[in-house]
């Protein structure tokens, strides 16, 4: 598991995530497998989902909106695997629980700086708005006003945002926790471990496509190494490399965005451009209407879009917050709760 940009790098940075299939430790019993298997099939038809059709369709906000729904769906099956097993909190290790913590507390702040990011795109909605409205006149006046509305919008959406600088770091603590911790007693920790495993690897290569896609920049791509033990890393490879292949080749253009839909936006407005601004070739005017209604159905699209990704963020922002208040509720009900020394994300330290 490496970024892109870091070349040769060891196979297993963070120790070797496999190492809890060896035969030593607990056996998994028939049932148990099948239980598992049955959560690694449901994992793989998942990653099946946001494999496209076109190339086209990658990286679209629809696309993204897909993929936390995916996330959302994949963090509440292992709720429901942990209500499966019948696995009580108190059956955890402890350091399982610090990892829990640790790894959620992380993907609520990455939730943050998506979700920031994406209200700044709405926010130049108005923008685009206002220009759309001088370019319903034919003064040049008024067609001064849609240049600047639109210069505006340009800057907007080129300006940085410093939560989204922010997600690199994120992005390899999250990176670490791939490594699954030892599991040398129960049988059903096994099973949760390695069901635990599938969902990480999926949730740090949604997190790393938006984080790049947001950035506009390869410094937050990673690629995943991860060996065919499991059902679904044949389908996870596939995704990925096709993913990450397009955003590569989108950068390497140049292209002023890598989602379609402000692309898309983009386009229109350099159209535009030559139109309106200085002197109007009256040849030229003739295409005006058509660049404008142009412009106008890839406005509302992108601002459908930015409202219909919000909200699924929102929603796996959610999914990871009750979650970790469920766990903090068993602990506190199962446990006696004293004051931590030890720092860390929680605030108590818990006893049994």
């Amino acid at each position: 598991m490496s970024r892109a940009q870091d070349g040769n790098r060891s196979f297993f940075p963070f120790g070797n995530p496999f190492r809890m299939i060896s035969p030593k430790g607990p056996k998994i019993t028939s049932q148990l497998l099948s239980v598992l298997q049955a959560f690694e099939a449901t994992l793989e038809e998942r990653l099946k989902k946001l494999i496209p059709e076109s190339k086209d369709e990658i990286l679209s906000l629809s696309w993204m909106t897909l993929a936390m729904q995916v996330l959302c769906e994949s963090h509440n099956d292992i709720k429901t695997l942990i209500t499966d097993l019948e696995m009580p909190v108190n059956d955890w290790d402890e350091k399982w629980i610090d990892v829990y913590f640790d790894i959620s507390m992380k993907l609520l702040d990455m939730c943050n700086a998506f979700s920031s990011e994406i209200s700044r795109m709405s926010q130049g909605h108005l923008l685009l708005q206002c220009a759309l409205h001088n370019l319903g006149s034919s003064s040049s006046e008024q067609y001064d006003r849609a240049c600047s509305s639109l210069d505006g919008w340009k800057q907007h959406i080129c300006s940085e945002n410093v939560r989204i600088e922010k997600c690199g770091s994120i992005l390899d603590g999250l990176l670490a926790s791939l490594d699954l911790p030892k599991v040398k007693k129960l049988a059903k920790g096994k099973v949760l471990v390695q069901a635990m495993y599938g969902v990480k690897v999926l949730t740090v290569f949604v997190c790393s496509v938006f984080a790049a896609s947001f950035s506009r920049s390869t410094k937050n791509m990673l690629d995943l190494n991860v060996a065919d033990v499991y059902s679904w890393p044949p389908t996870f490879k596939r995704l990925q490399n096709l993913v990450n292949e397009e955003i590569r080749v989108r950068f390497s253009c140049g292209r002023f965005a890598v989602l379609n839909e402000l692309e898309s936006v983009d386009s229109s407005v350099k159209e535009l451009y030559p139109i309106i601004q200085g002197v109007v070739d009256p040849i030229k005017m003739e295409s005006l209407p058509g660049i404008v209604g142009e412009l106008g159905r890839s406005t509302a699209k992108l601002s459908q879009g930015l409202d219909l990704l919000t909200k699924e963020v929102d929603s796996f922002f959610h999914v990871v917050l009750t979650g970790r208040d469920a766990l903090l509720s068993n602990l506190r009900s199962g446990a006696t709760v004293i004051p931590s020394n030890m720092g860390g994300n929680r605030n108590a330290q818990i006893v049994n």
